[in-house]
């Protein structure tokens, strides 16, 4: 079994737990202070036993910059996840959604390669176990409502802010 460092980062919304595996990329990140909640998130494949850290080197240098507003900064960090074909293609393209540049359900569909497929999309956020990092925050409904968010709608909107853009309808 292998073993998952975790650490936390004080971030204006509360803590950011993260956990990464030996090789650095991360296999879950939320916005709790209990490691317990984002254990259910990651595929039993890609379990291991849990290493409290200070930190997680890099990754947590690459959340510090991002809160400092280097908005980027998150770009290069190594991620896993399990998932089908489809799963890892919407995950890689909400890679590619730029900072103050959200996209709609239908968009996110659109460039997963598959544009009717607009609840799989969803559901591809929804089945997101590294929050920020794969930033499904940046997903909106097609009225520009922020839609949902696993780490609730506050912390959506002040990440979107962050990042240079919140809607109007994102009460």
């Amino acid at each position: 079994m292998s073993v998952l460092d975790w650490a936390a980062v004080p971030t204006p919304v509360g803590p950011l737990t993260l956990l990464a595996d030996d090789d650095g990329a991360v296999r879950a990140a939320g916005f709790t202070a209990d490691v317990g909640q984002l254990l259910p998130l990651i595929h039993p494949s890609l379990r291991g036993s849990l290493r409290e850290r200070a930190d997680l080197g890099t990754t947590t240098i690459a959340i510090r910059s991002y809160l400092a507003g280097e908005v980027a900064a998150l770009d290069d960090l190594p991620v896993r996840q399990h998932g089908g074909v489809f799963l890892h293609a919407a995950w890689s393209v909400l890679r590619e959604v730029k900072p103050g540049e959200p996209v709609s359900y239908r968009d996110f569909a659109m460039l997963a390669g598959r544009p009717p497929a607009v609840r799989a999309a969803a559901s591809a956020c929804a089945r997101n176990a590294i929050a920020l990092i794969v930033p499904c925050h940046r997903v909106l409904r097609s009225d520009g409502s922020l839609g949902g968010y696993r780490w609730g709608l506050s912390i959506k909107k002040w990440l979107l802010k962050h990042e240079g853009q919140v809607t109007d309808r994102g009460r």
